[in-house]
């Protein structure tokens, strides 16, 4: 059925839950991982969010970012290890998650996307957005959503 499956992480709770599934979906299919954290960069003014720092201060700080989607993707590794799934751990730098997430499935060839939902609704879903319900409306993969 499902050869090869991308599992997004973005390293909360939920999203840990997501990736179990994956994994054990995965290990039932005998299919292969390629699990995601998407690190995005620092924004470089105060109107997309940041405050103005040094050049070398942002670099360190996306290295730290970097560093952290690391030690979230060894622990899907690990987990994959455990279950007896091969699992490839990708990070890509990126601020448009769900397009990320697309993009990564077509490159590594994945059949099924893998990736938890936070369920907001109202006001929250408007100003927080849904990275879930983008690559929904325009992945062509298929993508299984948990919660």
């Amino acid at each position: 059925m499902y050869k090869r499956i991308l599992i997004a992480t973005d390293g909360s709770g939920l999203s840990g839950k997501a990736v179990a599934s994956g994994i054990q979906l995965a290990a039932s299919l005998g299919a292969e991982v390629v699990a995601l954290k998407v690190v995005p960069r620092y924004p470089l003014s105060y109107f997309e969010g940041g405050i103005a720092i040094a050049p070398s201060e942002m670099g360190r700080i996306e290295e730290q970012w970097s560093a952290e989607a690391l030690k979230v993707l060894e622990g899907v590794k690990v987990l994959g290890t455990k279950n007896g799934v091969k699992v490839k751990a990708v990070t890509m730098n990126s601020d448009i998650v769900s397009d990320t997430i697309i993009r990564c499935a077509k490159k590594h060839k994945c059949d099924l996307i893998v990736m938890a939902s936070h369920g907001r609704k109202g006001i929250k879903r408007v100003l927080l957005g849904s990275e879930t319900t983008a690559v929904l409306t325009h992945s062509h993969t298929p993508v299984l959503v948990l919660r």
